[in-house]
């Protein structure tokens, strides 16, 4: 008899290991935003266009405001860029876009009778950087750069057409809040809002009629940008963090 529990003893002893050992199985994804992304966006764009301050030297009403008016456009382009995610949920990133904008506005000119001022937002783009906290899918961002924006402008009478052109590249910079949510591991959606500050820049302006001499007027320009986007993840929420046992 006590041979025989002798016997047993290994394999209960076994029989007691098999059932407090468990393989290992992967833990539900508590979501990743490290990774790499590029995708498209719409945007809707309005602002202003002020100042118009005359600085030709020797021309009728130097240093004086031709007036202002607002600036009302859309657009679409695409954005990419990379994001890292901390411990604690913490993101940082840094995102580049680029939106071909197709709008502008005008105004009657505050001195001169039947004459006219427009500009025109061809393109709007930013590189920056941006921090933000997850939970879990769903990642709340502030964003702040560098930002870019091509304008055109001209000046036309009643009599004479369009009279002046002018066009230029102008830098600023740029803030702004947003919030993402990842539908699946791989394709997300946001939506956000930006400003934009270009700042008063001194235009030159072209003379498109014989005779006319060169202007130069001072342009101040803002812009605010709702702009909602669809973003392809790589390498991204669908990253395991940890197992269980």
């Amino acid at each position: 008899m006590a041979a025989l529990v002798v016997l047993m003893s290994p394999a209960i002893s076994a029989d007691k290991q098999a059932l407090l050992y468990k393989a290992p199985v992967p833990a539900a994804s508590a979501g990743n935003w490290t990774g790499c992304y590029v995708g498209g966006q719409a945007d809707g764009l309005w602002g202003q266009s002020t100042k118009w301050i005359v600085r030709t030297q020797g021309g009728a009403f130097a240093n004086q405001s031709l007036g202002g008016h607002e600036v009302d456009s859309w657009g679409g382009g695409a954005q990419a860029g990379c994001d890292y995610q901390f411990a604690g949920g913490y993101v940082a990133g840094l995102q580049g876009d680029y939106a071909a904008i197709g709008g502008g506005g005008s105004h009657a000119s505050a001195h001169e009778i039947g004459v006219s001022y427009h500009s025109y937002v061809e393109s709007l783009s930013s590189v920056t950087g941006r921090v933000g906290y997850a939970w879990g899918r769903f990642l709340a961002y502030a964003r702040g750069g560098a930002a870019w924006e091509r304008d055109k402008y001209s000046a036309t009478t009643i009599v004479l057409g369009t009279a002046y052109t002018a066009d230029e590249t102008r830098p600023g910079w740029t803030v702004g809040v947003g919030g993402e949510y990842a539908f699946t591991d791989f394709l997300s959606g946001f939506i956000e809002y930006g400003y934009y500050d270009f700042g008063t820049h001194r235009i030159s302006f072209n003379p498109q009629i014989a005779g006319l001499p060169p202007a130069f007027v001072d342009v101040q320009e803002t812009r605010s940008v709702v702009r909602a986007g669809l973003n392809f993840r790589f390498w991204s929420y669908a990253t395991p963090v940890a197992f269980r046992y």
